[in-house]
């Protein structure tokens, strides 16, 4: 019989922010997130300026924990998860440590999308889900493989999960996801009549 192996995971990390800091109200952090969305001017322009849909705070807004203490907590529980992703995925780090780049605020109201990404000189991104409505869209993530694929056939429908070019992850409110920076991802079109509101950062080495 042949052996078969598995080479070059691609690693996906789901935790809860209860894990780490069951202070956190969700509800609470949705308000804030919504409020700072309504009163930042800067964002309103920068989102109509460049045909962004919705609302994120990506350009405006470079101090969140400073200036609100929910997102202070927020980066303390953030810290605690990607260190222990950090250990998942055997990052040697040395003498050196993952600390927060970025942190954002996006609303996505019906119809709003966010398209493929990744994101460049970080070394693992990840989102908390602040509301997640019914029917909302999940976070697709790409093969980073896949532009090497040119005459490969497409996978089955019934391929096993890392088998597939494609994988839909459906979070829940509180949920936590890491991924390593380089991995391409993107949100589908929300079709829920209300926003999906989540906070996304990057995190760096050194």
């Amino acid at each position: 019989m042949p052996d078969i192996s598995s080479l070059f995971a691609t690693r996906l990390y789901r935790g809860s922010l209860a894990e780490h800091s069951p202070a956190i109200d969700p509800q609470e952090l949705e308000a804030s997130c919504l409020s700072i969305a309504e009163d930042d001017e800067a964002g309103q322009d920068w989102c109509e300026e460049n045909d962004f849909p919705g609302y994120t705070s990506y350009a405006s807004l470079t101090d969140l924990p400073w200036r609100f203490p929910i997102f202070a907590g927020l980066v303390e529980v953030l810290d605690a998860h990607v260190m222990a992703f950090a250990e998942a995925v055997a990052f040697e780090l040395g003498d050196k440590k993952l600390a927060l780049e970025d942190l954002w605020i996006n609303v996505l109201p019906e119809g709003g999308i966010h398209t493929g990404h990744l994101h460049p000189h970080s070394v693992i991104s990840g989102t908390t889900y602040v509301a997640l409505p019914e029917g909302t869209s999940a976070i697709r993530f790409e093969d980073p493989r896949l532009p090497m694929m040119m005459a490969a056939p497409v996978r089955r429908k019934d391929a096993p999960a890392d088998l597939r070019t494609f994988h839909y992850e459906t979070p829940r409110v509180g949920d936590v996801l890491l991924w390593e920076s380089w991995l391409r991802h993107e949100v589908p079109m929300n079709m829920a009549e209300a926003e999906r509101v989540s906070v996304s950062f990057n995190y760096g080495w050194g």
